[in-house]
């Protein structure tokens, strides 16, 4: 793993690890600057990306020129290849040609996305700059928005979300070497960091958004960047990994603000090197001026300007309690049941049933008041998907044992070093980033929250001196292509991207057993999968072929359907303080809203608000969006 050591200055120039992450946090440190600029300039469209996107490459390649004499890097294919002939090696990339495949066939269907993260971009595009939207959804106005601007000059030049999943597919690759590097700078012995480089990423929550929409493993490795470049900061002086460190860390926040508690492991790993910025005041103002404006502090103060509170968190968990050792030993217990939850759980049906029966009344009322459904009933899933998985079943038993059976394994040769005060402080500071976030979250999926923490945690449990030992033991290496194996299992069945004939298996064991509870069960999950993507499909086959402008009442529903094709009609939301003058003056004359939407948020019944907007029920058609929830209700209807 030389390739994944850095360089000095002093050193000849040569394309390594450290350089393919370098460029990818600049380039999303750039976009999210750019989509920023472009929409204080009303210019969120082609002409404005065109022109963006080709200034930046002028400037990467300008760069590229000075520092290495070569625009495009010369990339030695066999000795690539050679390193993965090894088994670890051929694991992780055999994981990540799945979850590639999985991402070519399918269209993205991570639900976040579909209901606001993608919604929020098209707002924004069909307005031609960022603005708060009028709706009662506030996730599509208060979440940070560093995937979203990475995703806009896609969107808006290509008019489509299927290359996007590629986003979080150069992320995936990029974690095995920061892995290494970030444990081996932090004192684990080199062979225990590689093996560990290659496990870590099948974390199922890393590996099932490896091809999907979804923002936590974009976060998670700009967190290990932060610190894996602060760290090298500390040895290089150089400049190019001071200022990486920086963007990533503001990067990390950006992508989740359920980040910003690893702000401190950050900070702290990067004091040693704040010195050296006194050589290049100008260009540590200009990258420190970016890093703010890619980071999530344009959103936090837009938050506290039009929500009044700068997380966005307030009209989410206004009628939560704050309880913060409560929030703590609730988060501990989600934490270690999610993680911990088998990757395919035939008996969760049981196990909710029987939490509900075992329930305390008064327990299960502080639950409620203290964490979002339906982690306040403490719940299980069936299976782990990409919208619930944290470390997951696999990575978190092989460490158990790990840990358990280094304490009484033989040292080996090489003892673990990284004792030095400073770096048992980047060690621990992940630990009260964790405590911070425990005692303050209401989130329901806590395991999935807390996926940009679990490599940074790692390092003191690898430190055990008997850890190099268990290496060469046969039990071990057993266990570790298990929890390969497992995890590919869970990309074969991920009912997202599922990498096996999904209606002829079914259908053929429908044939055999057709009184199945579970297999209708699997069919309908398999189906709402499906046809999610694309999830109003029926909607707009109802709709006026030449009608730009519908109306919306929704709340956490995947909305994207309905703007497709971009760019033929623009959705615009409906509020209950809107009247019927109010929709006009917007242009609204059709309005798509869930049956449930009266008693919800109208405060009335269907009758009386179509009367009270003059309004007629042009059609009423079922749909199930999400599985949990079940079919539903819509009505389109018709302002007269």
């Amino acid at each position: 793993m030389n390739a994944i050591q850095c360089n000095t200055d002093t050193e000849p120039r040569r394309w390594d690890m450290a350089d393919a992450v370098r460029i990818w946090v600049w380039i999303c440190a750039y976009l999210n600057g750019v989509g920023w600029m472009l929409s204080a300039m009303h210019q969120l469209t082609v002409a404005g990306y065109v022109a963006a996107l080709l200034g930046g490459m002028t400037v990467l390649c300008a760069w590229k020129l000075k520092t290495s004499g070569t625009t495009f890097p010369k990339v030695r294919w066999r000795k690539l290849l050679c390193r993965f002939r090894r088994p670890f090696p051929a694991a992780f990339l055999i994981l990540a040609a799945m979850a590639l495949l999985g991402g070519v066939l399918y269209a993205p269907s991570n639900y976040d996305a579909l209901a606001y993260r993608i919604p929020r971009v098209l707002h924004w595009v069909a307005a031609g700059q960022w603005h708060w939207i009028h709706t009662i959804f506030p996730r599509i106005n208060t979440r940070s928005c560093g995937i979203e601007w990475f995703s806009t000059p896609v969107i808006v030049l290509l008019k489509t979300t299927r290359p996007l999943f590629l986003i979080n597919v150069i992320s995936f690759l990029l974690l095995p070497g920061l892995v290494f590097s970030v444990f081996t700078r932090l004192g684990v012995q080199r062979r225990v960091a590689w093996h560990w480089m290659w496990i870590v990423p099948t974390g199922y929550g890393l590996l099932l958004q490896a091809a999907s929409l979804g923002n936590d493993l974009f976060g998670a490795t700009f967190a290990l960047a932060a610190v894996d470049f602060a760290l090298r900061a500390k040895v290089t002086r150089a400049p190019r990994d001071f200022f990486a460190s920086v963007l990533a860390a503001a990067m990390m926040t950006s992508a989740k603000t359920g980040n910003l508690p690893l702000l401190l492991p950050w900070a702290i790993a990067i004091l040693p090197a704040l010195a050296s910025t006194l050589r290049w005041p100008w260009r540590t103002a200009a990258v420190c001026v970016l890093a703010v404006v890619a980071s999530a502090l344009p959103t936090m103060v837009l938050n506290e300007k039009y929500c009044g509170d700068w997380s966005g968190l307030a009209p989410e968990t206004r009628e939560f309690k704050k309880d913060p050792v409560f929030q703590a030993e609730v988060n501990t217990v989600l934490l270690v049941m999610e993680n911990f939850a088998p990757p395919v759980f035939p008996l969760a049906k049981k196990w909710n049933q029987t939490m509900d029966r075992a329930m305390p009344p008064e327990l299960g009322a502080r639950l409620r008041r203290t964490v979002m459904q339906p982690d306040c009933w403490l719940w299980l899933s069936e299976m782990q998907i990409e919208e619930n998985a944290g470390l997951g079943f696999g990575v978190s038993v092989l460490l158990l044992i790990s840990v358990a059976a280094a304490m009484f394994a033989k040292p080996g040769l090489r003892q673990p070093t990284g004792r030095a005060t400073w770096q048992t402080c980047v060690r621990l500071a992940p630990f009260i980033s964790l405590g911070a976030l425990m005692t303050q979250s209401h989130m329901s999926f806590f395991a999935r929250l807390m996926v940009s923490y679990y490599a940074l945690l790692l390092p003191p449990f690898l430190m055990c001196a008997g850890q190099e030992s268990l290496l060469k033991k046969r039990w071990w290496r057993a266990a570790a292509f298990t929890v390969f194996l497992m995890a590919a299992g869970l990309l074969i069945l991920s009912p997202a991207r599922p990498l096996f004939p999904v209606q002829t298996i079914l259908g053929q064991v429908r044939m055999h057993a057709p009184d199945s509870g579970r297999l209708a069960r699997a069919e309908r999950v398999y189906s709402v999968y499906r046809q999610r993507p694309d999830a109003f499909a029926p909607v707009r086959d109802v709709l006026p072929p030449d009608l730009k402008v519908l109306g919306l009442v929704t709340y956490d529903d995947p909305e994207t359907s309905l703007w497709w094709p971009f760019g033929s009609r623009r959705i615009e939301h409906v509020c209950p303080g809107d009247t019927a003058a109010d929709l006009k003056r917007r242009g609204i004359e059709y309005v798509l809203m869930r049956a449930d939407s009266f008693e919800n948020w109208f405060g009335c019944s269907p009758d009386d608000w179509f009367k009270r907007m003059n309004a007629q029920v042009v059609q009423e058609m079922t749909l199930e969006l999400l599985v949990a929830a079940g079919p539903r209700e819509w009505y389109l209807v018709k302002l007269q």
